[in-house]
């Protein structure tokens, strides 16, 4: 007579409060003398840890390879989560624990193996012919995987909803296992037979419904989970508890024998295993969805979590009799009751405090009403009691009047819900992720999953070491914070506006950066040193050295100054030259709030835009028409640095300006100069008054004259008016030489060049189109305006220049325009 077996399964579904209830509940009765949990055995470690109050769920167990700590996998627990649960009690009653899944190191092993195949199969019939491959003789080569098995479900879940005349996998298992208000431990009975049934169907019609990878890794779990099974029985242990996946459960039964396990466990990767850490990270329950792409996740955290405290477990035994003289069994039924209504009640309360919070009526009978609705509702679904889907087709009916917007709040910030949970500070961290504590407690910027706009003034001390370490970490692609323009408006260049939300992936890219150095400064500084060199181009360089200055790195910004000034001695490429320009000189122009150096930024510039007016010239010549594209938007962005870099005086004097527009003089004086970029030139001088409107005219007469290409002609006068309109209705002498140019145009010219002038038309806003056909029509109406509007007034008809009363305007427009 064989003994019995000392294993007892509890099937479970991650992140489950009803099998979690259930759990406790059928622990308490067995009370088991070993625990074995459906985990990766490197996370014992840390264990321990989860004794500690600091660490509040959600959370997820980090295990990476310290040289690749790209490679990491989480493994998250809820407070419902049924895994949560059983450790919490094993440690609670100080009995052996342990994780006996497959380690991290196989699973690691195992993927690198696959993407090895994967690589060499592509490769192979990238090489090989179909006819070499039909011919080529490679008995030894096994099949290729099968593909998953479009006909069958994904998710076994669809499958008993199916059986029971139900659509919704999720919804079926929520209404019968989760949401139930009991903790009775025969559901896991239940539960076996169930994914027996679905296993042993699954092998006979489609053994590789998910592919043949995926069969292979589930078949070397679980013969690893049974070895462990088998070492804890040989350990003495009597009543073991088997915490596993429900899938997993009937495998785990299986009269499968350690010979056959270790046959199967032998194909595995025969790899040097990476040193991998264990630790705990904060997780959020966005994150524990399935709409964040995690295969074990749910629907409906928050909810979820309510039901969890709505039926909190006990975690001892409870008494067999009482003081009211009830039988127990009739207690509990009432006490079910009662938390049934209640849990109902408190959620319909929650959502009235969100809707309120947004300014939406809810009042008490619409509560009332809704509560109503909910019930009656699961009772024409044979429902024993209404569930999250009753609930909120009752609120959109009876609260929300049937719109969906309000439902989404609620689903965002309920159904799914904003935690964030939290680790000790004793768990295991690289000394980066501790400096990135440190300055988040000292500037009072507290990690939270909900998204936060953080808005800062740069001309106080705390906003500006905040927009600091903000900027550091995006260096480091920790991408808390993402620049916003949710900010006030026009409250000058001192406003910074920020959106943040934490992120438990984030938890992996500190871990990537801490390689570059132990600080926040120390690792921005290093990697982009290491990124940027002597052989970098010049834009790279120059929105690093913006970088730089924006995270307060003013030494690396001082090394990539003179990186930059040494590949420019060397640069003979206009096109970059001018590239570079525009970040500079808006760093310089806008970078005295931070307290930068601004002079070394200076003799930068001045370096840079010499070099390009020298080049500007030559550069615009004998060029394509993409190539002009290029150069013209180029020119428009340098041009518009210029003015950021030097006052008016200064443009008046500096010689560096005085180059500059000598190079566009040039530029407009070359025939060989392209068309876009001639009439860009032209328009840039008349704007700097260094041209007048008679030049100007004469310039249009020669560029729009009959004798030039359509083409060249819609060219020039794209770039001259630069989809702005104002100098047509404000300069009647550039007005009338288009005016005179459209109407002298034949028939034929008038076809070749009208869809390139509508296209340069076409940028122009509706009020200025519609300021350009009155203007036209009053040219029509009286042909001589135009001309005599052209002529230049006579100077001695001109009224005497007053300039006391003058004066007298001044200190109006000066409260006007705001000026001190």
């Amino acid at each position: 007579m064989s003994s019995p077996s000392p294993f007892h399964f509890f099937g479970i579904r991650h992140h489950g409060p009803g099998c979690a209830r259930s759990l406790v509940a059928a622990l308490n009765a067995l009370q088991p003398d070993c625990l074995l949990v459906e985990g990766p055995p490197e996370g014992e470690a840390v264990l321990p840890l989860l004794q500690s109050p600091d660490l509040q769920p959600p959370v997820a167990l980090l295990i990476y390879p310290q040289e690749q700590p790209q490679q990491a996998a989480f493994y998250p627990f809820a407070v419902f989560s049924p895994e949560w649960q059983a450790l919490q009690w094993a440690l609670r009653a100080g009995i052996p624990l342990h994780l006996f899944d497959l380690p991290q190191a196989h699973t690691l092993a195992l993927h690198a193996a696959e993407q090895e195949k994967a690589t060499q199969e592509k490769t192979t019939q990238e090489k090989t012919t179909q006819e070499e491959l039909a011919q080529a003789d490679t008995p030894e080569e096994p099949e290729a995987a099968p593909e998953a098995d479009p006909a069958i479900p994904p998710d076994p879940l669809d499958w008993l909803a199916q059986a029971a005349g139900e659509s919704d996998g999720e919804r079926w298992w929520s209404r019968l296992v989760e949401e139930r208000a009991g903790d009775d431990a025969s559901v896991f009975t239940a539960i076996a037979e169930a994914m027996t049934a679905v296993r042993s169907t699954l092998d006979a019609e489609s053994p590789h419904w998910r592919g043949a990878a995926y069969t292979q890794r589930q078949a070397l779990r679980e013969a690893w989970m049974r070895q462990r099974m088998r070492d804890a029985a040989k350990a003495g242990h009597q009543r073991i508890a088997v915490v596993c996946g429900a899938w997993h459960v009937p495998a785990l039964q299986a009269k499968t024998t350690a010979k056959a396990d270790s046959a199967l466990l032998k194909t595995l990767p025969k790899t040097k295993p990476p040193k991998l850490q264990a630790t705990w990270t904060p997780w959020t329950y966005r994150h524990l969805t399935q709409a964040s792409g995690y295969g074990a996740g749910v629907d409906a955290p928050g909810w979820y979590e309510h039901l969890w405290h709505s039926f909190a477990p006990n975690f001892q035994e409870k008494p067999e009799q009482t003081q009211t003289g009830k039988a127990p069994a009739a207690i509990e039924s009432d006490n079910k009751t009662d938390a049934i209504q209640a849990r109902s009640i408190a959620w319909l309360a929650r959502i009235a405090e969100l809707l309120r919070a947004r300014k939406l009526d809810c009042s008490s009978a619409q509560l009332i009403d809704a509560t109503r609705l909910a019930d009656s509702l699961a009772a024409l679904r044979g429902a024993p009691q209404p569930g999250l889907h009753e609930l909120h087709e009752a609120v959109q009916s009876v609260i929300c009047l049937g719109a969906p917007q309000p439902l989404r709040w609620i689903e965002e910030a309920l159904t799914i819900g904003e935690r964030l949970g939290s680790v000790p500070a004793s768990a295991p961290q690289v000394p980066l992720q501790r400096d990135i504590e440190q300055q988040q407690k000292t500037l009072r910027l507290k990690p939270q999953a909900a998204q936060q706009v953080l808005h800062l003034d740069l001309r106080k001390d705390l906003d500006r070491a905040r927009s600091h370490l903000l900027h550091r970490l995006r260096l480091l692609d920790i991408d808390w914070g993402q620049p916003t323009d949710q900010g006030p408006r026009n409250k000058g260049t001192f406003r910074e506006s920020w959106q943040l939300q934490w992120q438990p992936e984030m938890q992996v890219a500190i871990v990537q950066a801490s390689i570059h150095g132990h600080t926040v400064v120390q690792a921005c500084t290093a990697k982009l040193r290491a990124l940027l060199g002597p052989t970098s181009p010049l834009p790279d360089l120059a929105h690093a050295i913006d970088h730089a200055l924006l995270a307060d790195l003013p030494d690396l910004a001082h090394a990539l100054i003179a990186t930059l000034a040494a590949n420019a001695s060397q640069q003979h490429d206009v096109q970059e030259l001018l590239d570079v320009i525009p970040p500079l000189a808006q760093l310089y122009r806008y970078g005295s709030v931070r307290q930068t150096d601004s002079q070394l930024l200076a003799d930068m510039l001045d370096d840079l835009l010499l070099r390009a007016a020298i080049g500007l010239p030559l550069a615009s010549s004998h060029i394509n028409p993409d190539a002009a594209q290029s150069l013209h938007a180029a020119l428009l962005r340098c041009h518009a640095a210029l003015q950021l870099r030097y006052s008016a005086e200064d443009l008046a004097s500096h010689p560096t300006p005085s180059a500059w527009f000598t190079a566009l003089q040039q530029i407009l004086a070359s025939p060989a100069t392209a068309a876009l970029v001639r009439g860009a030139a032209c328009r840039l001088l008349l704007d700097a008054q260094r041209l007048d409107s008679p030049s100007v005219a004469q310039h249009f007469n020669h560029n729009l004259s009959l004798g030039v290409e359509p083409s060249d002609v819609a060219a020039w006068l794209d770039g001259f008016l630069n989809q702005q309109a104002l100098v047509l209705l404000h300069d009647d002498i550039i007005w009338h030489a288009v005016n005179t140019w459209l109407t002298s145009l034949s028939e034929e010219h008038f076809r070749h060049v009208l869809p390139l002038v509508r296209r340069c038309f076409a940028a122009f806003t509706p009020s200025e189109r519609h300021g350009l056909g009155q203007k036209a029509a009053q040219a029509a109406t009286q042909p001589h305006s135009s001309t005599a509007s052209a002529a230049p007034p006579a100077t001695a008809d001109a009224p005497p220049w007053d300039e006391a009363r003058a004066a007298l305007a001044l200190p109006a427009l000066q409260q006007l325009l705001g000026l001190a």
